[in-house]
């Protein structure tokens, strides 16, 4: 069976909308998911853990799910909303995980106020399909240049992007659009599975 590990953002847990919405429906599709916490939501803090312990959590939730007999892994796929898929990137960018493919929900590429800081030199040394959602008012990624990089390191052949119209960094759109959020996510979703369709026909 294939697995789904999810890990969310600074900003919100394992029980964030999104993240039910997204791993209800996969396991729905027949995929396996586990969904983790960081051990700074644990602990009902607001500042993120240091890299290693960010790091750590990835790694035993990939270690329990690949050592789990009972579930019968065939292959692992990851996704991370904002911090959590940006760790995810940077470990498989580093050889320390090791998916079949990576979707971010809302990825950090850059600080709000500080676009030229541009986070994004990993993407080079990850050699699996990646699916990206962002929204038009993300304030941490720039459609712009996400593009351009997709561009000027060649992620094109690897890489898709489905963009939200309006949506900010947790994909909620302005009032004016009448699009519930719900929606929001069920359609992140449909994306998702189609692309899992598209990308890995020989799936579960």
């Amino acid at each position: 069976m294939d697995v789904f590990i999810i890990a969310h953002g600074q900003g919100n847990g394992m029980k964030h909308p999104l993240l039910v919405t997204f791993a209800e429906g996969l396991a729905e599709e027949g995929y396996a998911t586990l969904r983790f916490n960081f051990l700074f939501r644990e602990k009902g803090q607001e500042g993120a853990d240091r890299k290693d312990e960010l790091y750590l959590a990835w790694e035993g939730a990939m270690r329990f799910v690949s050592t789990n007999a009972d579930i019968g892994v065939k292959r692992i796929f990851v996704a991370g909303k904002s911090l959590g898929g940006r760790v995810a990137a940077h470990m498989t960018a580093e050889g320390l995980l090791n998916p079949a493919g990576l979707v971010f929900l809302g990825y950090p590429l850059h600080p709000s106020d500080e676009p030229q800081n541009i986070r994004a030199d990993h993407f080079q040394q990850i050699n699996v399909p990646m699916l990206f959602f962002a929204g038009t008012r993300d304030p941490f990624c720039n459609l712009f240049l996400l593009k351009e990089i997709f561009s000027t390191m060649n992620l094109v052949a690897r890489s898709r992007l489905e963009v939200v119209d309006g949506g900010d960094h947790a994909f909620e759109v302005p009032k004016s659009l009448y699009l519930p959020t719900r929606d929001i996510y069920t359609h992140i979703l449909k994306k998702t599975v189609q692309w899992m369709n598209k990308t890995f026909p020989a799936r579960k």
